[in-house]
């Protein structure tokens, strides 16, 4: 079904119009947020499923959005910045290109590595080191046609029969060896845990405490963390402390509520409160960038972006 034909048969179609012609008007003070492009992408979306039943949610799973489509309702619902778009095909890179300058968005970050198993560009295996830091120099010179700044990194999946010490000494210099590249394009990388409990059993980096300790011992202000709370919040919990506490190496956040990956106020997470400590340490100057949407909503997605937007203004 196309993105306009669900749109005209929508209730509350008139409605939302209306709410973000107000939102367009009056813009709030709030966090600075993003949403991952493959929200965007209908049936044709790569994001897991981790619902209880593992059944999509998505009333409207068949929906998609141009990228002009899909930036244009951005922008009118108040939000700053795309991001995940696959800048590795030609013509969605194009779409977005476009969009992006249509529209007068931030490209916020794009993947560097090959999705989530990294194939023959992981971290956690050192013969795969050059392919890695081949990867990171290719992501830089796309990220730079977008005024991209951010590239997320996954260490791939953890390797049989090899002792989780040697990965992550595997994991700290391969992060080094890529400074000097990140220095040059004047980048910074943003490593992305995902939880080992519900999401990838197999994934090396399950947790956001683990992922603190990779970053210290790389030390570098061009390496930071991804914290995407639903993951956080499965591995790990004490979700403000940690992200007060460990700010400076925090690079750019993500959305989504646990149990289910689905929009905030679906499950256990408070997300006024864990918005509003962000927002503090945006206010301080203590973090400037983004927090993106990337879950699986249960309501239609105009909604649920126009609902997070509301949820992360504060005046």
């Amino acid at each position: 079904m196309h993105r306009r034909e669900f749109l005209a048969s929508a209730a509350a179609a008139l409605p939302l119009a209306a709410a973000c012609e107000r939102q367009a008007a009056a813009p709030a003070k709030g966090l600075k947020l993003s949403v991952t492009c493959d929200m965007f992408r209908g049936n044709r979306r790569g994001l897991p499923v981790d619902t209880i039943d593992g059944k999509d949610p998505r009333p409207d799973p068949e929906v998609e959005y141009t990228a002009d489509e899909g930036l244009a309702m951005a922008k009118s619902l108040g939000y700053e910045g795309f991001e995940m778009f696959d800048w590795r095909d030609e013509e969605e890179r194009g779409a977005y290109a476009d969009a992006m300058r249509k529209h007068g968005l931030e490209a916020v970050c794009i993947t560097a590595n090959k999705g989530v198993r990294a194939p023959g560009c992981s971290l956690t295996d050192p013969s795969e080191r050059e392919g890695f830091l081949k990867e990171i120099a290719h992501a830089c010179t796309a990220a730079a046609e977008f005024d991209c700044s951010r590239l997320v990194v996954l260490t791939g999946f953890e390797r049989e029969g090899v002792s989780r010490a040697d990965q992550m000494d595997s994991c700290v210099a391969g992060l080094k060896e890529a400074v000097p590249i990140l220095d040059r394009a004047g980048m910074t990388i943003v490593v992305e845990p995902i939880n080992t409990l519900v999401t990838r059993p197999e994934f090396f980096l399950p947790g956001a405490r683990e992922g603190f300790e990779l970053l210290r011992r790389v030390d570098s202000p061009r390496v930071k963390l991804l914290f995407d709370i639903y993951h956080v919040q499965v591995t790990d919990g004490d979700l403000i402390l940690q992200i007060r506490d460990n700010i400076d190496w925090i690079g750019h956040f993500q959305i989504g509520d646990h149990p289910g990956r689905m929009q905030p106020g679906t499950g256990e997470i408070n997300y006024r409160n864990v918005f509003r400590a962000i927002f503090e340490l945006q206010e301080s100057g203590k973090f400037d960038g983004y927090a993106g949407l990337e879950y699986h909503p249960s309501v239609p997605l105009p909604q649920t972006m126009a609902e997070v937007r509301r949820l992360a203004n504060f005046s």
